[in-house]
């Protein structure tokens, strides 16, 4: 049965009620997602942003963010009661509750949100309906049926400022596919990290940032990057180390 407490530096997370456990990926996200706001210039911890968390699970990602830019607010929504009852719980018992709210809400149902925003983060579903286990709140958290690409991605037009940014981490060998979605979509890529677990695996996960934005994706200087977790004796290499260093005890 896996650990139900996760305690990083600054917050602790329970996640034996929530659909999804806290996870490498979530990490990877909450520490590499950035905004670029260029209408309120050089981000930085003291920006105030305007943040969405979609699919939010057990609130590691928004707990992330708020303790990255302090002065921002972040929207947390799942579409599973347990996993929001159980996010609400843990930004209650964290000191970054003033910044959070979590909402169990269906991002396929985009006429209720209200709000627009600087940065949109998700760790989407992404297996497929050949693999359903027949837990419910599992599958919905799991699963590309229950949130296609493509409504995320076209739900998240809507949602954005015109120069905002969203982030996701989905499987390698998804990304050219989403990329294309997003493009479709009038989105640029202006962030590209692919994530191997060691030297001698292939990448297995990719980091995507993109925006509306055309003049800021021409005025960043795009370079795909490369990350590997750990190295050939299984210990964290210096870039993962460096990239969760707030965060890891």
């Amino acid at each position: 049965m896996p650990n139900p407490f996760f305690r990083f530096k600054q917050f602790a997370i329970r996640h034996d009620r929530c659909a999804m456990k806290v996870g490498t990926d979530g990490v990877l996200l909450g520490a590499w997602a950035l905004p670029v706001c260029e209408g309120k210039g050089k981000v930085t911890s003291a920006t105030t942003l305007n943040i969405l968390d979609v699919g939010t699970g057990s609130g590691l990602i928004a707990l992330m963010l708020a303790q990255r830019f302090p002065h921002s607010h972040i929207e947390g929504i799942d579409i599973d009661e347990a996993s929001v009852l159980q996010a609400t719980e843990n930004v209650k018992a964290s000191v970054f509750r003033g910044q959070i709210t979590i909402s169990q809400m269906d991002y396929g149902d985009v006429e209720q949100f209200c709000n627009k925003y600087d940065l949109i983060v998700s760790n989407p579903p992404f297996y497929k309906e050949d693999t359903l286990s027949g837990n419910v709140a599992r599958d919905m958290a799991r699963h590309t049926s229950f949130l296609s690409f493509e409504t995320l991605i076209s739900n998240t037009v809507k949602l954005l400022l015109p120069n905002g940014v969203f982030c996701v981490i989905i499987p390698y060998q998804d990304a050219s596919d989403f990329i294309s979605i997003c493009v479709q979509e009038k989105l640029s890529l202006i962030r590209r990290m692919d994530i191997k677990p060691t030297p001698q695996k292939p990448p297995n996960r990719t980091l995507l940032a993109f925006s509306p934005c055309k003049e800021m994706a021409v005025n960043i200087e795009f370079q795909p990057q490369l990350l590997t977790l750990y190295d050939a004796d299984n210990h964290r290499t210096e870039e993962y180390s460096s990239l969760t260093k707030d965060f890891y005890l």
